[in-house]
């Protein structure tokens, strides 16, 4: 007897997924709970677990878009194939070439064994290693990233004869074209920042943030900071914990507008832009208003390591009352961030860029970095919005305010 297995419902605004890819085949024989396949959402990825031991018959092609409810597979009830017998071969010639044989298989192997997680799948991909040439440490011989990140590649015997050359890459400049699907995720981020720029009446206000009592402080407790608390100090930290005491004194930017009413918020669920592989995600610091700088460090750290292995789940992603975003990163020197429907204001980060400055009537050569502070004119005011930035910027130049509360 067969059952069908449904896509599942993975949130309230989720109507369809993409089918990423099967990490089983179809016919293949599956465990009951193993995973089979990776499904993506607008929001996030989850993995496909089947319901039942059996024979798996797919019923979606990898890249088919999927209503949520609809029929992805069937298991078919039947018994797990008995390893087949290894048969002994005479060699062929006393100079033909050693043939590598596989390692036994333990006899408490299982579906596991051999089998990688799906973000240990995809490095292997990238790096065009098989599966079966890796070892896994992980429970019962799966492959971890961590094994992935180590594999190397085994080195491939030159062809007796030359093979017909392979179709050579697209060069720039020979004039074709590309196309490959959006993907959900990206469809969402485009429908969204679209949205934001129609329906918000937003400006852009700048300052800047002479980044050298930070950098001081960095340089003089970093290694303590990390022997102590096993997270390294970063600047996110400080501009978190900036950010939640000027949101105190100008509640307005941590507001949202519902409807025809303002919606404050006496407390700082802070989203942190993070890039991912299949785009920008922003997941959510829970209470920000409330932790230590060594919290705020292990929380973007966890948040971000989920991120690139694809793991947020939808419930950290939502949620937030305001956005930082990091550009420095990547280099920018100064940009305007896009709101974070429907929050009302976005705090983005640049590069530190050592530049000459005025201090005292003497030029000086200071680390200096580019903020700025996109709002929605609707529910911030221009003096509240300036006002806002600058207090960020005394309290980021003068880090002793951020523990005395002045």
């Amino acid at each position: 007897m067969a059952i069908e297995m449904k896509v599942p419902a993975v949130g309230e605004s989720i109507t369809e997924v993409t089918l990423s890819r099967w990490i089983k085949n179809d016919g293949e024989f599956v465990e009951m709970d193993e995973v089979i396949a990776e499904l993506e959402s607008d929001k996030a990825t989850f993995e496909l677990t089947a319901e039942k031991a059996g024979v798996l018959k797919t019923k979606a092609a990898e890249g088919d878009t999927i209503p949520v409810g609809a029929v992805i597979c069937a298991i078919e009830e039947g018994a797990a194939p008995a390893a087949a017998p290894v048969k002994e071969e005479k060699a062929v010639a006393a100079n033909a070439a050693t043939v590598a044989t596989p390692a036994p298989v333990s006899a408490s192997a299982n579906y596991a064994t051999g089998h990688p997680s799906p973000s240990a799948s995809k490095i292997l991909s990238e790096k065009g290693i098989d599966a079966k040439d890796v070892n896994g440490t992980g429970k019962d011989g799966r492959i971890t990233k961590e094994d992935a990140e180590k594999a190397s590649a085994k080195p491939v015997a030159a062809p007796a004869k030359a093979a017909p050359l392979a179709a050579a890459p697209a060069v720039f400049g020979s004039r074709e074209e590309k196309r490959e699907k959006m993907s959900n995720l990206r469809k969402t981020i485009s429908k969204r920042l679209v949205a934001v720029k129609n329906e918000t009446a937003m400006l852009t206000t700048f300052n800047e943030v002479d980044m050298s009592p930070i950098m001081a402080i960095r340089a003089q407790y970093k290694d303590k900071f990390k022997e102590k608390h096993g997270v390294g100090l970063g600047f996110m930290s400080f501009f978190t914990k900036a950010v939640c005491e000027a949101l105190k004194e100008y509640p307005s930017v941590n507001a949202r507008i519902e409807g025809e009413e303002i919606v404050y918020n006496n407390f700082v669920d802070c989203s942190i832009a993070v890039s991912a592989p299949k785009g920008l995600v922003v997941p959510v610091i829970r209470n920000a208003d409330s932790m230590s700088l060594a919290q705020i460090e292990s929380a973007v750290l966890a948040l971000a390591l989920k991120a690139r292995e694809n793991k947020l789940s939808i419930e950290e992603m939502t949620g937030g009352t305001f956005t930082i975003t990091n550009g420095g990163v990547f280099g920018s020197m100064m940009s305007t961030p896009i709101i974070n429907a429907p929050q009302s204001a976005i705090l983005g980060m640049h590069n530190i860029v050592e530049r000459p400055v005025a201090e005292k009537g003497q030029v000086v050569i200071r680390p200096m970095m580019y903020i700025a502070l996109s709002y929605d004119h609707r529910i911030i005011d221009g003096r509240e919005s300036v006002g806002f930035l600058v207090r960020v910027k005394q309290l980021l130049e003068d880090p002793t305010r951020l523990l005395l509360g002045v």
